[in-house]
């Protein structure tokens, strides 16, 4: 037949193309349509043209209804926060990064998310060429102008890892890192720790519970969870006292994780760092702490000994609670925990594929509240123990809850922390941006040390006491900023004072912090006695507290505005204000001539005075 195709022109060539075709094409490809596709096929009539489109379109509608297959619709599903704690709950029906129930329905509802359509073949094109140049029909032709190839060294067998189908804040999170609708959120109810979490701890029956509250080592004492903790430590204690007098308990282990600490100064001692935080602590409300870490999600820091405590206390069949304050680092701590697990089962198998069996698809963003609902993270504990990422707690004290997303961008510590230390004397005033001012009332001595750790990207101010009103209505929202503009200032509400008695026995040292949650913190540095005023919004907790990093800088801040990109920018938009103001000032007043008797001096001496 391909002998006598050579010597037929094109236009006669059309019914021996048809019948070699179809003799190709009968039998082997017949064979890989799907059997339940309902249809019946024969050589006498199907048309050689539209049979390579319907054979890949069957393809693509099968693989459509295999993803289908695996997430289902939820249209139904109530709106809340539980999440897939419970087991009767599917894994598939809540989101895998922030634990929302999902739909596919409404897209203004909580949880919604659209179906992927994938197609695991690749297919190219091919090209026309001259029949005289080939020996025989090309595979293309005969494939109906398809060709299904796989990838280079790819076995047949081999699947790539299947991405997981999060919603669509999420994705907006991941990709755009901030939400496009915040409003959808407010739909949902408060997350009812005690509903859900809390009643598990205080059961007397049931599983082994393990507490991991995670604490933010540059906010330790705006993130701490003290009603997660007064709740516990009753509980352990109520427990224990049954379980002496033989009744059944269930005693929950508290595991304290400190986390951020690459965010410290690398000189604090790590002693000094431990007496702190188990002093802090005890004063929030645990009274026995059965386990302490100090990591860095980052960059791996303590989390192989956390791994083996958290198993080691769970046993075979316990529940562990990641529990903590938004924005306190809880996904981004369980998804490095997850990652460092698949690590070590590769390298246990010899080489096997990393990822084995331990999975985290959590999301992290540096925006608070990112987890809505309890999400139960597969693999990571062996035998049937669990692992759970809860909501983070709200914190109406801490002032990052009052801030918007710009706003929050600038307070949030994302370097190591560097002093910025003041010499100054009594009448004096600090600000950290339009959040937070410490006046020097009185002193004992002639001058003392304040010395401000908090996100360098949040300009500061010394300068008198006397001049603070100034300073609000000209320079707060502007300058100094958060809060950004003038609006946002009354917004945020009315400022209260604090009075705090302080007292030091060293030049060369801080002696005690104020801090304000979710802000940062002064570090007060004197040789003898101090009354100082500190001023902030109304419902922001300020904490007195024994210092916690005791070295300030080396080089002092000087009177006036720290230099910073918040304020150069405000400078030149009130230049250009300014220039702009005065050019329209002097267009709308009349030039004054100069008379012509007047002498070159008495020109220059009128230009000089204007």
């Amino acid at each position: 037949m391909l002998v006598r195709a050579r010597n037929l022109s094109p236009s006669k060539l059309k019914p021996i193309f048809a019948q070699s075709l179809l003799g190709q094409i009968t039998e082997p490809h017949l064979r890989s349509i799907p059997a339940n596709s309902g249809a019946q096929f024969s050589p006498a009539t199907i048309k050689p043209a539209a049979f390579s489109f319907f054979f890949f379109s069957s393809q693509l509608v099968a693989d459509t209804a295999a993803v289908k297959q695996k997430i289902p619709s939820f249209s139904s599903l109530p709106l809340s926060r539980d999440g897939n704690y419970d087991e009767a709950t599917p894994r598939n029906a809540v989101c895998p990064g922030c634990g929302v129930h999902m739909q596919d329905k409404d897209p203004k509802q909580p949880g919604y998310f659209t179906k992927p359509v994938e197609n695991s073949r690749k297919v190219k094109k091919s090209y026309l060429v001259p029949i005289a140049a080939e020996p025989e029909f090309s595979d293309s032709l005969k494939r109906g102008g398809l060709v299904f190839y796989e990838a280079e060294n790819e076995s047949p067998e081999a699947k790539k890892p299947e991405k997981p189908v999060v919603c669509a804040r999420c994705h907006a999170l991941r990709h755009y890192g901030k939400v496009k609708d915040a409003t959808v959120e407010n739909l949902l109810p408060d997350f009812d720790f005690d509903h859900t979490v809390g009643r598990k701890l205080m059961s007397a029956s049931g599983t082994r519970s393990v507490v991991l509250m995670v604490v933010d080592a540059a906010d330790f004492d705006g993130s701490f969870p003290r009603k997660v903790a007064k709740l516990v430590s009753e509980t352990a204690e109520e427990n224990a006292r049954a379980w002496k007098e033989g009744k059944s308990s269930n005693i929950p282990r508290v595991v304290l994780v400190v986390t951020k600490i690459d965010l410290l100064p690398s000189s604090l001692s790590p002693t000094r760092f431990e007496h702190w935080v188990r002093q802090r602590a005890r004063e929030g409300g645990i009274n026995k702490m059965t386990k302490l870490h100090f990591v860095s999600a980052v960059k791996n820091w303590g989390l192989k000994s956390l791994i083996e405590d958290v198993v080691d206390l769970a046993g075979k069949r316990g529940n562990v609670w990641a529990i903590g304050a938004q924005n306190a680092g809880k996904s981004t701590l369980l998804n490095a925990i997850a990652k460092c697990v698949s690590i070590g089962r590769a390298k246990e198998g010899d080489g096997e594929v990393e990822g084995k069996g331990a999975f985290s698809h959590l999301t992290e963003a540096p925006v608070p509240g990112t987890t809505l609902g309890i999400v139960r993270v597969e693999g990571v504990l062996p035998s049937q123990a669990k692992l759970f990422d809860t909501p983070g707690l709200l914190n109406p004290h801490q002032i990052t809850t009052r801030l918007t997303r710009e706003e929050q961008k600038l307070v949030n510590v994302t370097k190591e922390l560097k002093p910025r230390t003041y010499r100054i004397k009594a009448g004096h005033s600090v600000h950290i941006a339009g959040l937070m001012r410490l006046d020097v009332e009185e002193l004992s001595v002639e001058s003392i040390y304040i010395t401000v750790w908090a996100s360098p990207y949040l300009p500061l101010h010394m300068g008198k006491t006397e001049n603070v009103c100034s300073m609000l209505e000209e320079h707060f929202g502007r300058q100094l900023q958060p809060p950004i503009g003038e609006k946002r200032v009354k917004e945020l509400g009315k400022w209260l004072r604090k009075e705090f008695h302080v007292s030091g026995n060293s030049w060369d040292s801080s002696s005690v912090d104020i801090a304000a949650a979710g802000l940062g913190w002064f570090a007060v540095g004197l040789k003898g006695e101090a009354v100082l005023g500190v001023w902030t919004y109304e419902g922001v907790d300020v904490f007195l507290r024994n210092a916690l990093l005791p070295h300030r800088s080396q080089l002092f801040e000087v009177a006036g505005f720290t230099v910073s990109k918040i304020v150069s920018k405000a400078d030149k938009a009130l230049n250009t204000s300014k220039r702009q103001s005065e050019n329209k000032r002097k267009q709308r007043e009349p030039e004054e001539a100069i008379p012509a008797e007047l002498s070159l001096s008495t020109v220059d001496s009128v230009s000089s005075s204007c």
